[in-house]
């Protein structure tokens, strides 16, 4: 589920659609979380549906650490790629604001730890990567991590409209992360290094 204060805009023809903050989200702000009517897939269920919805599922799903295709059933779907982004996924299955974003501002994510299975050239954002590959997290998850490490405290200490779909559990190791009282895992917990021939969804197609 993506934040209750986004919305969809069509943005161009060459971007498509994107999701934009109706509110200023801060720091720290979980913008999305993964919840139960969010629907996964196999290779196998993919292979067996018609080429229409095939065509569907290889646009708008992402692949996770498993395998399946994760289909958003929201707006979640539309999230646009960024060398730059301004949400960031994290080993638990939410993504978090790595600095504030402001109202109208567009959320974007980094497709280089969503398992794509080839790789695309992104908008040029003026940034030393220009290639997205399946294999980025691979190279960039200690960057990645020290950036969830130093957002991590402000999680806790932020207005989080969707706490109610993180576990007690979960919140707790949260907290505990955001103390310095526990490790937090390593992004590289989301990589699948099987995501070679069918994982290419929206997040690799349409965003840039």
């Amino acid at each position: 589920m993506i934040h209750p204060h986004t919305e969809l805009r069509f943005i161009s023809d060459e971007m498509g659609y994107g999701v934009f903050a109706k509110k200023f989200l801060p720091k720290g702000t979980i913008t999305w979380v993964q919840d139960i009517f969010d629907r996964e897939f196999s290779d196998e269920e993919i292979r067996k549906m018609d080429p229409v919805h095939r065509e569907l599922a290889e646009t708008y799903c992402f692949r996770n650490s498993k395998g399946y295709h994760v289909l958003c059933w929201d707006n979640g779907r539309f999230v646009n790629h960024s060398f730059r982004s301004n949400c960031f996924t994290t080993p638990y299955n939410f993504e978090i604001a790595v600095r504030d974003i402001q109202a109208g501002e567009e959320l974007t994510d980094d497709y280089g730890y969503l398992n794509i299975s080839s790789p695309f050239k992104a908008m040029d954002e003026g940034t030393s990567r220009k290639m997205v590959y399946p294999d980025d997290i691979l190279t960039f998850h200690k960057e990645w991590d020290a950036q969830l490490i130093e957002t991590m405290p402000c999680v806790p200490k932020v207005q989080q409209d969707m706490k109610n779909l993180i576990s007690d559990e979960l919140w707790q190791q949260i907290e505990a992360i955001a103390a310095g009282q526990k490790q937090m895992d390593s992004i590289l917990v989301c990589h699948f290094p099987g995501a070679v021939t069918t994982a290419n969804g929206h997040r690799a197609k349409q965003r840039h």
